[in-house]
């Protein structure tokens, strides 16, 4: 099997050392070529032929979104890692990068921590991310055991009740999944949405904000204590798991800092099963694209309980390993294209409503 290529683009030498150093770690990658700006990178394209390309934030010349630009407009699939600084600017340049179309972000090391923990760090981030966007070499994605159509969930139907509240789980290439979705949800969406995105805790109140400026509805980062009103979207802060608990006849949301799950905080697995526990049969949960396994047991609860899930397509997916774990455990009520996943969510909470109020006898 062909090793995956990787073109590194960074105006740093340390940097360009360091991921080559990582690259050379593994047998199944090589670094096909380095580029110290953009400019030179999309230059490079044609001769060295990448199979990923990790891409610095801030260079001069043409920085990291402007040669994401030009990138996109001959090669739309080709993996881009966006390598950023965990500070403002550079999260927010990041969220920039990802609504534009890139594939996942890795953060730099910061110079406050041990420099070999730090390093290591960087490195299994690096591997594993790189692994996972190249399907020849992922071991994220599970392998393909039955068609598609065969594992949509039959055994135990979901109870046909309109859901009171959407739970969407999402991790790589989750900006430009939920760009496109949230901004099509109708303004009188009559449930609250809920989502976990796998981000640092700099990143999500801009994921809110990028989104809030495109969308109808009411997009925040989640507090302790808000309400999960109808119309609202609610992002998970960064390495904080978030709940939903019943108050009486009111949801609230709950956030805390208990150990990771799936090497995650926020998981989605803790608020699915939050969810299915406090909403039960009345829950729409839809999970997008994303590696790992993130949100498999928290669909089986969900399952349990009577509610319906809905998962991401292989093919509009950039990494299938999320939805792909719970599609092929036969949990999925649908299986959808990127494209189709807002339609769907319209048409369950709002068909579903109707049918049900039609079916209520009108007061003599």
């Amino acid at each position: 099997m062909p090793k995956t290529r990787v073109l590194v683009v960074d105006d740093a030498v340390v940097v360009r050392r360091m991921v080559a150093d990582a690259i050379a770690d593994d047998p199944d990658m090589v670094v096909a070529g380095v580029a110290a700006n953009g400019k030179i990178a999309l230059q490079m394209l044609d001769q060295v032929q990448p199979d990923v390309v990790i891409l610095d934030v801030e260079m001069p010349e043409m920085d990291g979104l402007q040669t994401l630009a030009e990138l996109r407009k001959t090669r739309p699939r080709l993996p881009v890692l966006m390598f950023s600084t965990l500070t403002k600017r550079g999260a927010a340049i990041t969220i920039d990068a990802l609504s534009l179309g890139a594939s996942d972000y890795i953060a730099k090391p910061s110079a406050s921590g041990p420099p070999e923990q730090t390093l290591a760090e960087v490195r299994q981030n690096l591997l594993q991310k790189i692994r996972a966007l190249c399907p020849k070499q992922s071991v994220a994605s599970p392998p393909p055991k039955r068609d598609t159509a065969q594992l949509i969930r039959t055994a135990l139907p979901h109870v046909n009740v309109a859901p009171d509240l959407v739970a969407i789980g999402v991790s790589t290439g989750g900006p430009t999944a939920l760009g496109e979705i949230i901004p099509r949800l109708p303004a009188n969406l009559p449930v609250p949405v809920l989502i976990v995105q796998h981000m640092p805790a700099l990143f999500t109140p801009l994921l809110a904000e990028r989104l809030g400026l495109k969308a109808k509805l009411k997009v925040v980062e989640a507090k302790t204590g808000m309400t999960a009103d109808a119309g609202v979207v609610y992002i998970a802060p960064g390495d904080y798991h978030m709940e939903v608990l019943r108050v009486g006849r009111v949801l609230r949301l709950g956030l805390h800092q208990g150990p990771p799950e799936n090497s995650c905080r926020p998981s989605v697995d803790v608020m699915f099963r939050s969810v299915a526990t406090n909403v039960a049969s009345r829950t729409l949960a839809v999970i997008l694209t994303g590696m790992g396994q993130d949100g498999l047991l928290g669909c089986e609860r969900i399952r349990e309980m009577g509610g319906r899930i809905f998962a991401q397509d292989k093919e509009s997916s950039v990494v299938w390993g999320m939805p792909g774990f719970v599609v092929q455990a036969g949990l999925a009520d649908r299986v959808l294209p990127l494209s189709s996943v807002a339609d769907a969510i319209v048409q369950a909470v709002m068909e579903h409503r109707i049918v049900a109020t039609r079916a209520i006898p009108a007061v003599r």
